[in-house]
């Protein structure tokens, strides 16, 4: 018979787990011993430890509402009430009354909130419709309507209110608005003179475009080119029967521009992928070191093809991590080969490693002694536990003789 601090097993292989109430039975174990039984039963009980932990995190981390919560735990009650295993079930059922009692107490919190955020809600409206009011009075046409705007999309973010109080607000809120969008229609109703200043301003805007689009200076011109987009949309719109006209022939100057520069850079893109040819072959040259064999060699071959490597240009940027990566490969391979050689060649490594050897080889001929003299007196129990001690010692020696086989380059 076995037993622990929460259950036992007796002789007839009946698994208790011991309640305050007293003993319960929870299994039999036909297929083992008594403490493997008691294990098996002990891990039936971690799982249900795991599962409360998991829920208790959701709980305190997670928006799990309050109705799938308590289903929960009366899931994992009656798990526990009726748990096959063997464990402190009574601080399991604690913990389960602990987070109902959360669980309560956080449906409480979320009554108040809600309250809170429709209060919030309120006096959210509230503001908006007074700073609408406000905006309606200002000339800062541009900044006030995307002001307004900004405002709606925070409107339609909020909670609605009861029915008359967001009526009553709703209607203040539009009612600036609508005044706010007839002043402004009645300013730019007086704008022709100031579309006419633009149409002069875009007209030598595009005199510069088409000027600069012959030139090969491409850094400088192609800022240049950026600036003029800017200070095309800071003049504004001229009238409509210009606007067409003039942006086809700025967009057009910047085309003949951008399409010199791009045959330009084909010309320097063609000598990447040249250089990638050559990299190719270099690279191709530097795996046939692989696998290394004499590491002097192989060391001074790739210090002369990595000389090579550096004297040529960039290839392609999509192609530099693959290229660099293989060669990167074989570097890796000549430095691991080193630190191989180091290892072997390293005397106090070697003799820490013929001391353990040894005394591993000391522990598993003396456990096959005690195996032996278990087995001549016939304690089977004894011999199946010994072995098992053997076969734990015997991978570590098998591992030791392997390392140690290192130090002698591969010989036994």
């Amino acid at each position: 018979m076995s037993s622990d601090p929460w259950g036992r097993v007796d002789e007839t292989g009946t698994v208790y787990v011991r309640t305050a109430d007293g003993e319960r039975v929870v299994g039999s174990w036909q297929a083992g011993s008594p403490e493997e039984a008691l294990a098996y039963f002990e891990r039936k009980y971690d799982g249900l430890v795991v599962e409360i932990d998991l829920l208790e995190r959701r709980v305190r981390t997670t928006d799990l509402s309050a109705k799938d919560a308590m289903a929960a735990v009366e899931h994992l009650r009656h798990q526990v009430d009726e748990a096959h295993a063997v464990g402190d079930l009574e601080a399991l059922s604690r913990r389960l009354d602990q987070l109902t009692e959360l669980v309560e107490a956080r449906r409480e919190e979320r009554r108040a909130a809600r309250a809170r955020q429709a209060e919030e809600a309120r006096r959210a409206k509230e503001e908006l419709v007074a700073e609408a009011e406000e905006l309606a009075r200002s000339d800062q046409w541009r900044a006030a309507g995307e002001r307004l705007r900004a405002l709606v999309d925070t409107w339609k973010g909020l909670p609605r209110l009861d029915r008359k109080s967001d009526d009553e607000l709703w209607h203040r809120f539009s009612h600036a608005r609508s005044a706010f969008s007839k002043r402004r229609k009645a300013h730019f109703a007086s704008l022709d003179a100031q579309r006419e200043e633009a149409r002069r301003r875009k007209e030598k805007l595009v005199a510069e475009a088409e000027a600069l689009s012959g030139s090969t200076d491409w850094g400088p011109t192609a800022a240049r080119y950026r600036e003029l987009m800017q200070e095309w949309k800071a003049a504004g719109r001229a009238q409509r029967e210009h606007e067409d006209e003039l942006w086809q022939r700025f967009r057009g100057a910047q085309d003949v521009f951008f399409a010199a520069r791009g045959e330009a850079f084909a010309e320097r893109d063609a000598e990447q992928r040249e250089n990638l040819t050559r990299k190719e072959e270099l690279v191709a040259e530097a795996e046939k070191l692989l696998p290394i064999t004499d590491l002097k060699a192989a060391r001074a071959a790739f210090r002369a093809i990595n000389e090579r490597w550096d004297a040529i240009g960039h290839v392609p940027r999509d192609a530099r991590a693959r290229i660099e990566g293989r060669m990167h490969a074989v570097e890796r391979a000549i430095q691991e080969a080193e630190e191989a050689e180091w290892r072997r060649t390293n005397p106090e490594a070697r003799a820490r490693a013929e001391g353990l050897t040894g005394q591993l080889q000391d522990a598993v001929d003396k456990l096959r002694a005690q195996i032996d003299k278990a087995r001549a007196a016939g304690n089977t129990a004894k011999v199946e536990k010994l072995e098992k001690e053997l076969e734990g010692r015997q991978a570590l020696l098998d591992q030791a003789l392997k390392g140690l086989r290192e130090f002698s380059g591969g010989k036994s």
